[in-house]
């Protein structure tokens, strides 16, 4: 609407003599006009739409969280299993049949574990055993992982002569994460600890193990030796013994 439309009638009051009503009525329909020429050429500010509507949600009590916003209560998600104060694996024994297959022979034991049985020779050769023994806690990670698949198990290593309390934690951490999922430990060691009855057990020149249980929440290792020396075949030892004896040297989990 243009203001032009109410010029006639203007123009035609002006032929007469203007009464003050008559006056009063054309300021005021000039001004309504006037006002709703503004009100209609007037635009919406940006996001005034969706903040009145937004307004109108406050007002009735109906507050929705925006597309794609996360709920404002959560779903709470199930907390992990805990793993069992004590665990013993299922595995197949055999002890190494000479001097330098406790490599082969501590690894076959943990594949067992597993469920994957193979001969102490074809592991041997996977290992790169020769009768100076296999090298480290690497070439058991790398056959394992091999065989079972890519990052199954990680090599941990212990640099100093003795393990610190953090390492020695840590050892007793993976015996836990280990052997509660199923999986046994390759621990390459050197040099002598005292088992939990009070034996010493000493391999100056190093030896391969294998830890295929725990209790005490880890503070215990169990260990299944295939070298045959020192009285049985398993036995438990401190899982604080264990990590020093296996310093200078590391483990597979």
């Amino acid at each position: 609407m243009r203001h032009r439309s109410i010029r006639p009638l203007l123009h035609r009051t002006t032929t007469h003599r203007l009464y003050p009503a008559v006056l009063g009525s054309a300021a005021l329909l000039v001004a309504a006009v006037t006002t709703a020429v503004v009100f209609n050429q007037t635009e919406t500010p940006a996001g005034a739409h969706d903040t009145a509507v937004a307004a109108m949600g406050a007002a009735d009590g109906n507050n929705r969280p925006a597309i794609g916003a996360a709920p404002a209560n959560p779903e709470p998600t199930s907390p992990a299993p805990e793993a069992p104060a004590e665990k013993v694996l299922q595995y197949d024994f055999q002890f190494q049949p000479n001097y330098y297959y406790c490599g082969p022979a501590s690894t076959r034991i943990v594949l067992t574990a597993d469920g994957v049985n193979m001969s102490q020779d074809e592991i041997a050769r996977r290992l790169g055993t020769t009768t100076s023994g296999t090298n480290s806690a690497a070439d058991t990670t790398r056959v394992l992982n091999s065989v079972l698949g890519k990052d199954v198990y990680q090599t941990r290593w212990i640099p100093g002569q003795r393990a610190t309390a953090e390492e020695a934690t840590r050892v007793q951490e993976d015996v836990v994460r280990a052997i509660s999922g199923d999986r046994a430990i390759v621990a390459n060691i050197v040099g002598g600890a005292t088992d939990a009855v009070g034996v010493w057990h000493e391999f100056s020149g190093g030896h391969f193990i294998a830890i295929v249980g725990y209790r005490d929440n880890g503070r215990a290792v169990q260990v299944a030796d295939p070298s045959g020396m020192f009285g049985p075949k398993t036995y438990w030892m401190a899982t604080s013994n264990m990590a020093h004896w296996m310093a200078a040297r590391g483990y597979s989990a």
